[in-house]
């Protein structure tokens, strides 16, 4: 390596490590990943929640990280099964045995921005994203409707999210039980919480879970609109779903660690960037040169090619069409599975209608065939009209 080389090979560590440090310096960024968790210290997290819980239903929640499916047809428990995510989407078995697992005195209570096609066409409702034209903003502010639960200021919410509202709802079944507004000057109220009875049970649904992340509820006097809400939840044990969420409860990969700590991270770059420098100059100096190693040709074309004009040449038209007779009957075999061992009406009408030949044309055929097959010996014209006939016959149906 001459010298240029080093000066370079130098100034490109330089620049790396500068880079490495300066962003390693930098403050960390907040992670607004939905992850939901009862774990997750996120900002999207729900440690602080699931805290609260357990101080709200002491020594009565239960956390299941199994599917609803596999739980209700198992030991299952009564009380209010709790599913918090940004997607909450049941399929239609699943679905079914959960509004059994309801109407049988139970509640379902489901705070999400989507609740997925088969609970919507069953309960009549619909939702849809809110945007403000004037500012294109989506941050609402929460409220409840019955005036004992109703707070003085309503939550808000300082960050853009993805504001999802009841578009459609059965007034008659379905009952309003707190509200989303938009905007600081004129206001639009929009339904975020509605309930409805399902045999002898209730069901809950919520479309605003951000509400109980850490950084909602650490904001100001949030925590009062989320503990008003779980006073519709009390009297039952609580059933907290751990298994419809985005974040993870566990590390699936070693890297997680590495890539969640923001030093150990830049120390795993940098290792993969200095050893993709060593083999950009080092390799190339040390390799040695790979041989080309051509592979060998196949030469049965060639072959056939050669034992054909010999017969040609031998005028051996008899011995040759016999071989083309038993290429056909091979091709008869393998490719459109049909026995040759007997050649009669039925095996006629089989090959007739798997080639898309007439019956006619398939009997005339083996008629031709048979006849070559019985002559002692064949010129070359006859052999000819025969080759001409069975590939004429192949390829009626696009079969060369």
């Amino acid at each position: 390596m001459n010298n240029t080389y080093k000066l370079a090979f130098g100034l490109f560590i330089l620049l790396v490590i500068s880079l490495a440090w300066l962003e390693s310096s930098e403050p960390e960024p907040i992670n607004w990943t939905p992850s939901y968790t009862a774990g997750d210290k996120i900002a999207l997290g729900s440690l602080v929640f699931y805290e609260h819980l357990q101080a709200a239903f002491p020594d009565s929640i239960s956390q299941i990280k199994i599917p609803p499916y596999e739980y209700l047809n198992g030991n299952a428990a009564n009380g209010t099964y709790f599913f918090l995510n940004d997607q909450v989407q049941f399929d239609k078995d699943e679905l079914e045995d959960l509004l059994n697992w309801v109407s049988r005195g139970n509640r379902l209570f489901i705070s999400s921005n989507g609740f997925g096609e088969n609970l919507e066409d069953t309960l009549k409702i619909s939702t849809a994203f809110f945007i403000r034209a004037d500012d294109f903003q989506s941050r609402p502010a929460l409220n409840l409707v019955n005036p004992r639960l109703k707070i003085e200021k309503a939550a808000e919410f300082d960050q853009d999210l993805p504001a999802v509202y009841f578009k459609k709802i059965d007034t008659v079944k379905h009952r309003v039980l707190g509200t989303a507004s938009f905007g600081q000057e004129k206001p639009e109220e929009k339904v975020n919480f509605i309930t409805t009875s399902f045999g002898n049970g209730e069901i809950y649904l919520h479309t605003t879970p951000q509400a109980f992340s850490n950084y909602f509820l650490l904001k100001e006097d949030n925590y009062r609109y989320v503990g008003n809400l779980l006073a519709y939840l009390t009297g039952n044990p609580l059933i907290w779903d751990a298994y419809y969420k985005s974040g993870k409860s566990f590390f699936t990969s070693p890297l997680y660690i590495l890539r969640n700590n923001r030093s150990l991270k830049w120390a795993y770059y940098f290792v993969i960037i200095a050893a993709i420098a060593f083999i950009l100059f080092e390799g190339k100096r040390k390799q040695r040169p790979i041989p080309v190693v051509t592979p060998p040709k196949n030469k049965s074309f060639e072959y056939t090619q050669t034992l054909a004009q010999l017969y040609l040449e031998r005028k051996k038209f008899h011995e040759l069409g016999l071989k083309k007779i038993a290429l056909f009957m091979e091709y008869i075999r393998i490719s459109l599975r049909l026995d040759t061992s007997e050649m009669n009406e039925e095996f006629y009408s089989k090959l007739a209608a798997k080639t898309e030949n007439s019956m006619e044309t398939t009997q005339r055929l083996f008629k031709r065939i048979i006849n070559f097959q019985n002559a002692p010996e064949n010129d070359r014209k006859e052999f000819l009209e025969l080759s001409k006939s069975i590939n004429s016959f192949k390829n009626n149906n696009g079969k060369s």
